[in-house]
């Protein structure tokens, strides 16, 4: 099968051709800048990116450019659109309605517009590209699979914030978690690599990004994870506060003379690594660079963000009773030396130890710890495309 994987923003479209066979992308791509101007980048295997500046007014017309480009005859990948068997969809929220992947109808559609109110700049974007992809191939099966389907295995002891039940039982307000695709992706590939029994196993996976979670999965099931009701709680991020007293929000309203939304924009796009390094940088790589030249302001957000996430391990470590593997993926987990390190540090006690030479590496698949570390370190690259791909045959071939 040759699966079109679909992840569709507010005015962008990320996308990949998979052949499920060889699960192998075929091209991969991204529509920049819709309602704008609009720019296709697209890159098929083995071949020189090409870039198409062209109105993209809508989702549709994107959606319409990316079937161009993969029949191309000079940069293509397709003979024809019929070759295309099915679409799967990255939808962000599926709140407690979806707890796991589905074949996209109508009444799917409806349910996804319900529970949009807990993801209303994602899922709205989300279901166009849908809509799209019905326009313009009629008859070919679309899959819609949910960041937050992973998580909802967690017990209500996870999930339930100390607030009153009734808002909970009316408005739907708990920990729902999200980078899901990842987190179950990169778990299932630690229990291959690692030979852990499925059925015995405590992991504990680091989603390190410009948007970064923590999960702790038991025997191939998430107990519990950092992100809640919304990608803000938990980690300190690229520009997201993560967990704060929440007085902080009425105490910034009223020093700041500023309204809910404006100290939200605050939280959300100004704060993180971003805003405690002085506005450096959201990307660690500079925050890296910066620091090398002793900013100081960089170099503690960067050490902020690891003493974070190592306090959400060590929590972790004790909702599982212990710890078979520690897992690092996505854009910093996979690539930042430092970070890793800086984590990990905090484990001594435990015996888990790096090993300094395996850890000097980027995006590569390796086990990092040392031969006698109590537990495995490992860096799995993440590939959310495929487990979108993954879950789309599934469904489809039934």
């Amino acid at each position: 099968m040759k699966v079109l994987v679909i992840n569709c923003g507010s005015s962008s479209l990320k996308y990949q051709l998979i052949d499920s066979e060889t699960e192998k992308a075929l091209a991969v791509g991204l529509c920049e800048r819709i309602g704008i101007d609009g720019r296709l980048n697209h890159t098929p295997a083995g071949g020189e990116k090409v870039v198409i500046e062209s109105d993209m007014p809508d989702h549709e017309v994107a959606i319409r450019m990316v079937i161009d480009a993969l029949v191309n005859k000079d940069y293509g990948v397709i003979g024809d659109l019929k070759e295309i068997d099915a679409v799967g969809h990255r939808l962000v929220h599926g709140g407690e309605k979806f707890t796991s992947s589905v074949i996209i109808d109508d009444e799917v559609i409806a349910g996804v517009e319900e529970v949009s109110p807990l993801a209303p700049l994602h899922n709205p974007a989300n279901l166009i590209g849908v809509r799209a992809c019905q326009n313009i191939m009629p008859g070919v099966p679309n899959v819609g699979v949910f960041d937050t389907a992973f998580h909802q295995t967690m017990e209500p002891v996870a999930f339930m914030y100390g607030l009153p039940y009734e808002y909970y039982e009316k408005y739907k307000v708990r920990r729902y978690g999200f980078h899901g695709t990842s987190h179950s992706y990169v778990s299932k590939r630690a229990l291959e690599l690692l030979s852990l029994n499925p059925d015995n196993s405590k992991i504990i996976v680091c989603h390190l990004g410009n948007g970064s979670s923590i999960s702790a999965i038991k025997n191939g099931k998430v107990i519990d994870t950092s992100m809640g009701m919304t990608p803000m709680e938990g980690l300190v991020m690229g520009t997201r506060c993560g967990d704060i007293d929440p007085t902080i929000v009425e105490y910034l309203a009223h020093t700041l003379d500023k309204s809910l939304e404006d100290v939200m924009t605050i939280l959300n796009k100004e704060s993180g690594v971003y805003g405690l390094s002085g506005g450096v940088s959201s990307d660690f790589r500079d925050l890296d660079a910066a620091s090398n030249e002793g900013n100081e302001k960089a170099k503690l957000a960067v050490e902020v963000f690891s003493y974070r996430a190592a306090k959400y391990i060590g929590a972790y470590i004790a909702a599982l009773d212990g710890v078979d593997a520690i897992v690092f993926t996505a854009g910093l987990g996979e690539n930042n030396i430092v970070v890793r390190d800086q984590i990990i540090s905090h484990f001594g006690y435990m015996g888990i130890e790096l090993d300094k030479e395996a850890n000097q590496i980027r995006g590569e698949e390796r086990v990092i710890s040392t031969l006698d570390s109590k537990v495995t370190v490992v860096v799995i690259p993440t590939n959310e495309e495929l487990a979108i791909a993954r879950e789309t045959v599934a469904l489809v071939q039934g």
